[in-house]
């Protein structure tokens, strides 16, 4: 066993292979344990050129190995070498490596950080572009093809706008930041430094609010005078939107990231490094606490309050406030423990049903077995 010291991990030649990322080079194990930091048992010349599961590997994949299920199937896996979380115990195997780290997860990232090509983007300012005179849209930022920019709007030094984005008036995009394809941010609302919003997002639509006209004909739609406030480093997935306040500003922390899909109603207010998983759903002014973690298709009531660092499992409907720290599931949402006993009751109703049904039974039938006289005995 070697360890051998960690190097610069620039990123390198790649392309991609269907369902695995691989590399147009080849790595051998002592290369990889190196730029790892990774102590090294086995073979330091077996040849790597790409990443998978332990399942789907050959001779010339790297997989991971993170917990005791992973490690079980290594045995019967052919994959030429595992990174490998120290403290899991895995039988070396003859011909093949294992590459022991603190925790596999971070040197897969920084592994496929290496490999993954950079996402293209525009290189200066295209002329397709439509740039309002008073923008101010610093020097090093990139403008794609048939982006608009509206009055006073600010664009930030190496910010990127692919083609297609459409910022309104008063806007500030903050330095780094990237907006992807066809991404609109409305009047007034403001971008973080570094923050990433994938294609067709929208920032700062309208929020959804109306109220019954007099006399009971029609809606009648309530303006949205604010706007939304992204933090720095955010990420914001394809296809979310985010409604500006009726007053004030809906907020995203900083360091939040939000996957694809996902709504967010007008005042809310979404603390620091949260994770807010597809196809979730906020209503009006919720507030969601630094560091929760809301999982898929999550629904969140108006005016409610998930405290920081609760988490929500998927497809839950909350309906009350969600203390700090606490676990909530099910619909309606409870906590976890409580709603594991009312899954397990009802698991066990169509059997309470039959013992009730036979009692029932047996009740009768001893009602039944006597004369039914008065004193018919003898």
């Amino acid at each position: 066993m070697t360890r051998s010291a960690a190097t610069s991990t620039g990123r390198a030649g790649a392309g991609h292979t269907n369902g695995s990322a691989a590399s147009a080079q080849r790595w051998t194990t002592a290369d990889l344990a190196s730029r790892l930091g990774a102590d090294l048992r086995g073979p330091g010349d077996v040849s790597i050129s790409r990443i998978d599961a332990l399942d789907r590997a050959d001779g010339a994949t790297l997989s991971f190995i993170r917990d005791a299920k992973f490690a079980s199937a290594w045995a019967g896996s052919a994959a030429g070498a595992a990174i490998v979380s120290r403290g899991i115990e895995v039988e070396p195997a003859h011909g093949r490596a294992l590459l022991f780290v603190d925790d596999a997860d971070h040197a897969m990232i920084a592994l496929l950080e290496m490999l993954t090509p950079e996402t293209h983007r525009p290189s200066g300012r295209h002329p397709s572009a439509a740039i309002d005179p008073t923008a101010r849209v610093d020097a090093s930022a990139n403008v794609g093809p048939n982006v608009a920019i509206g009055p006073r709007t600010i664009v930030g030094a190496g910010a990127t706008l692919h083609p297609g984005v459409a910022l309104g008036a008063d806007v500030t995009i903050g330095p780094g930041a990237e907006l992807r394809a066809g991404v609109v941010v409305e009047d007034r609302c403001v971008i973080g430094a570094r923050t990433r919003v994938h294609a067709n997002a929208v920032i700062g639509a309208d929020g959804f609010g109306y109220r019954p006209a007099p006399g009971g004909r029609g809606l009648i739609k309530i303006p949205h005078a604010g706007n939304v406030e992204i933090g720095d480093d955010v990420e914001i997935g394809a296809n979310t939107n985010i409604d500006r306040g009726k007053f004030g500003a809906t907020v995203i922390g900083s360091g939040t990231k939000i996957d694809n899909l996902v709504q967010i109603g007008h005042n809310c207010r979404v603390g620091r490094s949260c994770v807010i998983c597809g196809a979730v759903g906020l209503s009006g002014s919720v507030t969601v606490g630094d560091g929760a973690v809301l999982a898929g298709g999550v629904g969140v009531a108006d005016n409610l309050t998930i405290g920081a660092g609760a988490k929500v499992g998927a497809r839950s409907g909350v309906m009350n406030d969600v203390p700090p720290g606490e676990e909530w599931v099910g619909y309606p949402a409870m906590p976890r423990d409580q709603t594991m006993r009312i899954v397990v009751a009802q698991r066990q109703l169509p059997e309470v049903l039959q013992k009730v049904k036979r009692l029932l039974r047996g009740a009768a039938g001893g009602a039944g077995s006597g004369s039914g006289e008065p004193g018919g005995g003898k």
